[in-house]
């Protein structure tokens, strides 16, 4: 009988280490539910958005005040449009600036707003004007890469030149 006992509580304590392994995995993973009623919708469009994905963090300060809702391809302008769902507990000026920043060298990007000084706020379905594309990091190894190769060019010219 104690035996069953032993059993339960066993059985008991791996059921509820499970359950909370999986609460956590959806809190990591940023999965968790948003409801619309706690969130606005905000559109910032960008020339290129590097590795930015649905989901990513919106912050200001370091502060996570929402996440990316969607990521489309306006047909028309060919840039980026990002949709961002925004607490409502955060009023943003409207003269914001958006920018796409990595977190780490290797990390995820996310969107960090550099809040404006305009006495009016981001209201649902607002456009933030002024963004800030991502840095692609293969980019700037390129034009690296590139100027070392001028400078050698160019001091091999100036050493036939002397001669």
């Amino acid at each position: 009988m104690r035996s069953k006992v032993v059993e339960w509580v066993v059985g008991l304590f791996v059921i509820a280490g499970l359950a909370s392994l999986v609460v956590l995995a959806f809190k990591v993973s940023g999965f968790s539910h948003y409801s619309s009623s706690d969130y606005y919708p905000v559109v910032a469009e960008f020339d290129n958005i590097g590795g930015l994905k649905p989901r990513a963090k919106v912050s200001v300060s370091g502060v996570v005040i929402g996440r990316v809702e969607s990521i489309i391809l306006d047909p028309r302008s060919y840039q980026a449009k990002a949709t961002l769902l925004l607490n409502k507990r955060y009023r943003i000026p409207l003269d914001s600036e958006a920018s796409i920043f990595t977190e780490g060298i290797l990390g995820s990007n996310y969107i960090s707003i550099a809040p404006g000084y305009d006495a009016n706020n981001l209201s649902p379905g607002s456009v933030i004007e002024k963004t800030h594309s991502a840095m692609i990091l293969e980019n700037l190894i390129g034009q690296l890469v590139y100027s070392f190769k001028s400078d050698k060019s160019d001091e091999t010219k100036t050493d036939a030149v002397k001669q």
